[in-house]
């Protein structure tokens, strides 16, 4: 039964709840592990040094122990496999010869594709520095595999798919010029792989740093210096969200209901969304960037220094920022990406606002970096720095924008949930009052006739 606008909860969330928490476990328990393991492998007399695993491998590891959790839950508890929204009939499966030719059309439209990717990858000089550098070791090294693996997959999928000639298949015939093939299809596959490409080195590239400083923090050396303990607090949930969301990217799979149904088809959206990534971001944000709104701005630790009572308090209020910003990955279990329709979430943060983590984000950098706050400069550079955030939150809200014209476009459930959240969300309904408040008073100042 459908929810209006009206009802007192909003429209089903797609993701359960429990996906994402079981994640969660799996993931702080992997943490727990890797602290641990000095002392486990003293108690097993193990071979090796009795270290911490805060290595990069260790961080990628921690994609199976949230993912594997996550999976079995979906499957065994949610049973999404059974979703008419999967596109699969899992009773259906026709004679392997029936689906045999559309299914290399597929493989070679997939490899093509993945082709494609590797030289972009290799021509585009920013994958081969820094923390970018792992990635492409890890993608290297996945490369075979997946070869290997896509074969029996798509040959097993195409049998139980009720339209196998998906965005992966028009591409395919277009390479081959064999059959008739969709140009809005292969625009669309198009649009899906560019994403996974482009933030999926970029998810895997962050994971070993944070992964690392969790690990190897001393809660001991932190419980008295409030400041240094809301920064380790803020890198715990900055790795949840990543770990988390990294998921997101590599389970994109039909047979999971995680599949990628659209990426965003507005080049607005595309540009929002890009100005807040690397490389693109560090001509607007960086050092010297356009956007740039740190200079000479040292910061809450600086301005609160002496102050434990004031630290405490104000480290606080940027964990639970932050604790929001992580808990707003979380809800989405398998399904979080970047610029993509997979889906519609309605619960967790997402029933006091449209867009938690980007409204947690932006009031971090703001209470975090407070900009209007400098050591030289003098009011110009508090100004300019001002200036410069304030364009950052508004290229977000660009940005919140254009994913929502593209949800509203792909799902009625979306529109209601968009339409429920205008009447009952608390924090949309308060800051659309507050819209609505400065707009009329603007609209009622009195007019001054001409001297």
């Amino acid at each position: 039964m459908r929810e209006d606008a009206s009802s007192s909860q909003p429209p089903r969330s797609d993701v359960s709840a429990g996906v994402g928490l079981v994640g969660l476990a799996g993931l702080l328990g992997w943490i727990a592990f890797c602290r641990a393991f000095p002392d486990i492998s003293t108690a097993l007399d193990l071979p090796g040094p009795h270290a911490r695993l805060a290595g990069p491998y260790a961080a990628l590891c921690g994609l199976l122990a949230s993912g594997v959790p996550m999976v079995l839950w979906s499957i065994l508890v949610d049973k999404v496999h059974r979703r008419p929204s999967t596109g699969l009939v899992l009773g259906k499966r026709g004679p392997a010869h029936s689906t045999r030719a559309i299914s290399f059309t597929k493989l070679t439209g997939l490899w093509a594709t993945w082709a494609v990717i590797a030289v972009l990858y290799g021509l585009c000089r920013w994958y081969w520095d820094g923390n970018y550098l792992f990635a492409m070791e890890v993608l290297a090294y996945a490369a075979v595999p997946a070869l290997i693996l896509s074969v029996p997959y798509i040959f097993w999928i195409d049998r139980r798919m009720e339209e196998p000639r998906d965005g992966t298949w028009h591409f395919g015939a277009f390479l081959l010029a064999r059959e008739e093939w969709d140009r809005e299809k292969v625009i669309g596959h198009w649009r899906a792989w560019i994403i996974k490409g482009f933030f999926g080195a970029f998810m895997i590239s962050i994971l070993p740093g944070g992964f690392a400083e969790v690990v190897n923090a001393d809660p001991a050396a932190l419980a008295t210096r409030p400041g240094a303990l809301a920064l380790a607090v803020i890198s715990l949930l900055f790795v949840i969200d990543v770990q988390i969301g990294t998921v997101g990217y590599v389970m994109t799979m039909r047979p999971l209901d995680t599949h990628i149904r659209s990426g965003n088809p507005f080049l607005a959206g595309w540009i929002a969304a890009l100005l807040c990534y690397p490389p693109f971001v560090y001509g607007i944000t960086g050092a010297g960037g356009l956007l740039s709104y740190e200079n000479n701005a040292p910061g809450w630790q600086h301005w609160l220094a002496g102050e434990p009572w004031l630290m405490a308090l104000w480290g606080g209020w940027l964990v639970v920022l932050t604790g929001m910003y992580a808990w707003a990955t979380v809800v989405f279990g398998l399904r979080f990406s970047n610029l993509t329709y997979r889906g519609v979430i309605t619960h967790g943060p997402y029933r006091f606002t449209r867009h938690p983590a980007y409204l947690s984000k932006n009031l971090f950098w703001w209470s975090a970096a407070l900009p209007f706050l400098v050591t030289n400069g003098g009011l110009l550079e508090a100004v300019r720095n001002v200036v410069g955030l304030a364009l950052v939150s508004g290229i977000y809200y660009w940005r919140a924008r254009t994913e929502e014209a593209h949800l509203l476009r792909e799902d009625a459930k979306y529109r209601e949930y968009h339409a429920w959240m205008s009447r009952n969300g608390p924090l949309t309904v308060a800051i659309g009052a507050l819209g609505h408040a400065i707009s009329r008073g603007r609209s009622q100042q009195p007019l001054h006739p001409a001297e």
